[in-house]
């Protein structure tokens, strides 16, 4: 940054910056961390010393937030993956159902929102399609902030709802799915190439919420990609350029992703392994009839009230699906070193 010529470049600075930032952030938090540590050394040994009971609850009472807190750094240093720090693109689609399916899909929208705002981070709806009756057909969003998709990834699948219907007359618990779509925003850096003559590009009005532009003007735009049949479109901004710069970015990712998850499961294959990585399957059920309780199916982590999870709190979710996944990657790694020995 102290280089004469560092601004001649704004996005490269740009990104420097937030790079900055971000280390910045955790030398921070580790200060922070290592203060409070000091201070509850000093307050045990003072309670020690003077054998002061009152000393000891306090010290108990720090120690669990600097558990917990040490928890929640442990958490971001496990985000080192190449795109983690990105921005999220998430998509939500409602299983076969109707209307069940569709308010499930409004549900998830609701509690990845305000997920997503209490970490502080920005939301922008990037489409929008409402449900017939009442929920979501589909909608996009892009969730921007610091380490936006290492969180999400980790919420990728189908979610299964178990509940009594609202819209049921007769009182009936109903089963719903819905399918969590996540990719990170990529940089500008990364190149995929896309032929125009590959593109299909049709204008149409827009069906969200917005301002006067709504439902007045073709400005929304979905672009498909003729030979993989990947389908984006964007309503959220004012005009039809804007709105065809940001589809453009989401098939970007798409392909990127798509070619990505192409060369795992080839990996796998040579490796043996047995891995789904088509629509989704099913991740986690959400429980609110005969009792309350969300339970992921590939950690085991549960949780006895379904409201609070579906209200936003999703981070023990998160936090068990990061070490789950780390504790894979350090199997395999070990498994690699043995098989190398082996040889």
């Amino acid at each position: 940054m102290a280089q004469p010529s560092f601004w001649e470049d704004q996005s490269a600075a740009q990104k420097v910056i937030s790079e900055l930032n971000g280390l910045k952030s955790v030398v921070e938090k580790m200060n922070v961390l290592k203060a409070a540590q000091e201070d509850l050394e000093v307050t045990l040994e003072l309670a020690a010393e003077e054998n002061d009971m009152d000393l000891f609850a306090e010290a108990n009472e720090a120690a669990a937030k600097q558990n917990e807190a040490i928890g929640k750094f442990e958490l971001e240093l496990m985000l080192s993956g190449p795109h983690d720090k990105n921005n999220a693109i998430v998509e939500l689609h409602p299983g076969a159902g109707g209307t069940e399916s569709q308010d499930w899909a409004a549900i998830l929208l609701r509690m990845y929102t305000r997920w997503a705002e209490d970490k502080g981070f920005k939301v922008e709806t990037l489409d929008y399609l409402p449900g017939d009756e009442a929920g979501v057909k589909s909608v996009t969003l892009l969730i921007k902030g610091h380490n936006a998709y290492g969180y999400l990834k980790a919420e990728k699948g189908v979610h299964r709802l178990v509940r009594i219907s609202p819209f049921d007359a007769s009182g009936r618990r109903h089963t719903s799915f819905a399918s969590l779509d996540v990719i990170p925003e990529l940089d500008d850096d990364i190149e995929v190439e896309i032929r125009p003559e590959d593109l299909r590009i049709d204008v149409f009005r827009s069906s969200g919420a917005g301002g006067q532009h709504v439902n007045t003007t073709d400005s929304a735009v979905r672009i498909t990609h003729l030979p993989t049949g990947i389908v984006v479109s964007c309503q959220s901004e004012r005009s039809q350029i804007q709105n065809r710069a940001v589809a453009m970015n989401m098939l970007k990712a798409r392909l990127y992703e798509k070619k990505r998850q192409e060369q795992e499961a080839e990996l796998a294959g040579i490796r043996g392994e047995q891995k789904d990585i088509a629509w989704g399957s099913q991740i986690r059920s959400y429980v609110f009839h005969p009792y309350s309780l969300v339970k992921d199916h590939r950690t085991g982590y549960e949780v006895g009230n379904a409201q609070s999870v579906v209200d936003g709190n999703l981070d023990g979710f998160i936090d068990a699906y990061l070490r789950w996944q780390l504790a894979i990657q350090q199997g395999k790694a070990t498994a690699t070193v043995n098989n190398d020995l082996d040889v």
